[in-house]
């Protein structure tokens, strides 16, 4: 059986390599005699392969000692509650950047733990941009800054990364890790759901810097607590070990590759060729302003929506899929995170002109 390009926004594609890798390992992880979903999560076999992953992480980000990283469970989304009981400490106000659907969850989650000031928003433009810094109305006294580089939604993404003063910035970058390179030092706290550019669902990557822990409100559940997460290396419990280790190889996979700055190139090409051809075109059409055109994630609709259910059928009979669009903007979305190889974008490129030659 062949394997399809999957454009879905997440889970997503894995490397080929990474696949085999563990294929190859499932039975017996390096003459351990066991699997790694057998193991105990404190044995030394699954302690080295977390540290490598640790390492691995800090090596491709360049993420200093002044910043613990926690591999937890509960998705980006239990983030939008352990930022702010790990965060509001006695400030109790926290700025947010509203850009999209994602951004409007963690809005809404923070709500119930301290006041929240939406320092700028986009939602007047049905989020087709990012607004502006100089328009924003940011609390100088907040407790941190809060905002999502990329909305997988709507396709928005920041082109700068925001200026938050001596206040911490707080980023959710579930959908853009290790899609190029990063200042980790500009942050506060990273988080990011790995069912994108890290690895499969069910493990959830926390950059965290360590003076920012240890002050959670009273109520804070003790799972949440970044402290403790730290103090335990991320064993407070029995962590997700199988796709803690599936994230160490995509790591190991990156560095192969040439690490983020190779990614990025690769990234910039494949979103390039991907718009080239949207907007050469007058049958394809995009809704984000340039600048705010996301790399990651490529929303377009058709001249005539009625093409709509067509164009999936057929570019699934090509071994394309899941390129239908959220199902609150419709049309169509194509996903190109890392695992996504230049073969595939070019082939629905491909596709996209034959279908528009068709049924244009």
């Amino acid at each position: 059986m062949s394997r399809v390009f999957n454009f879905s926004a997440g889970p997503a594609m894995l490397p080929q390599a990474v696949l085999e890798k563990a294929q190859q390992e499932i039975l017996d992880w390096q003459g351990s005699g066991t699997s790694v979903m057998e193991m105990s999560h404190r044995g030394k076999e699954f302690m080295s392969i977390a540290t490598q992953a640790e390492t691995d992480l800090r090596e491709l980000m360049g993420i200093s000692d002044e910043y613990a990283v926690l591999f937890l469970q509960g998705g980006a989304s239990s983030q939008f509650a352990a930022v702010p009981l790990n965060l509001s400490g006695n400030e109790k106000t926290a700025d947010y950047i509203n850009t999209g659907a994602w951004s409007k969850k963690a809005i809404a989650e923070a709500k119930r733990y301290c006041d929240v000031n939406v320092a700028a928003s986009s939602e007047d433009s049905k989020f087709s941009t990012v607004p502006a810094q100089d328009d924003w109305q940011l609390n100088p006294d907040a407790a941190y800054v809060h905002y999502t580089p990329n909305e997988t939604i709507g396709g928005v993404e920041f082109s700068f990364i925001p200026d938050s003063g001596n206040v911490p910035l707080v980023a959710d970058m579930s959908s853009t890790i290790l899609s190029r390179p990063v200042d980790v030092s500009r942050y506060g706290v990273i988080y990011a759901g790995a069912q994108k550019n890290i690895g499969p669902a069910g493990l959830t990557v926390v950059i965290v810097r360590k003076d920012l822990m240890g002050q959670p409100l009273a109520n804070t559940p003790t799972m949440f607590n970044y402290q403790v997460q730290a103090e335990n290396g991320s064993m407070y419990n029995t962590p997700p070990t199988y796709s803690w280790y599936l994230a160490g190889l995509v790591f190991a996979w990156i560095k192969e590759q040439g690490g983020l700055a190779k990614m990025g190139e690769i990234n910039k090409r494949k979103a390039d060729h991907l718009y080239a051809a949207i907007d050469d075109s007058g049958f394809y059409a995009n809704p984000v302003e340039l600048v705010s055109r996301s790399w990651m994630n490529v929303p377009f609709t058709l001249a005539n929506p009625e093409l709509d259910t067509v164009f999936l059928q057929e570019s699934r009979e090509e071994g394309l899929t899941t390129l239908k669009g959220h199902r609150s903007v419709g049309g169509m979305r194509a996903s190109i995170y890392n695992a996504m190889p230049e073969e595939g974008v070019n082939t629905l490129v491909a596709f996209m002109a034959e279908f528009e030659r068709r049924h244009g």
